[in-house]
């Protein structure tokens, strides 16, 4: 199953001229638990999907707002010759085709 179909909300946007942020968030706590219990979502996957180095990768899990957010510094600063994306808020459709591997015996039907 990919992120899209049961995240609440995807998104990208600049945290500062040399940093973007990218939040995943859920409605409910069920669907929230069995992406974070499935590990889909972690610092490496998300180092090989942006092309960057895992160190550099900021990972948190917001149990809370049942939510995860990423951050990486920007491949280019805001607003420098060659940015296409100012805002940084077109940087998280690459996102929405992660696929979530439920942990076995889950599924996301039961829980709905």
């Amino acid at each position: 199953m990919k992120l899209a179909d049961i995240a609440t909300l995807i998104r990208s946007k600049n945290a500062g001229p040399f940093f973007l942020t990218f939040d995943i968030m859920f409605t409910d706590k069920e669907h929230y638990r069995l992406v974070k219990a499935s590990r889909s979502l972690n610092a490496h996957m998300f180092a090989a999907l942006y092309a960057c180095p895992v160190q550099t990768v900021r990972f948190f899990e917001c149990d809370n707002a049942f939510a995860f957010k990423f951050s990486i510094p920007r491949p280019l600063p805001q607003g420098e010759l060659g940015d296409g994306d100012l805002h940084g808020g077109q940087q998280f459709s690459p996102l929405m085709n992660v696929e979530i591997t439920l942990p076995e015996g889950e599924s996301i039907l039961q829980r709905c």
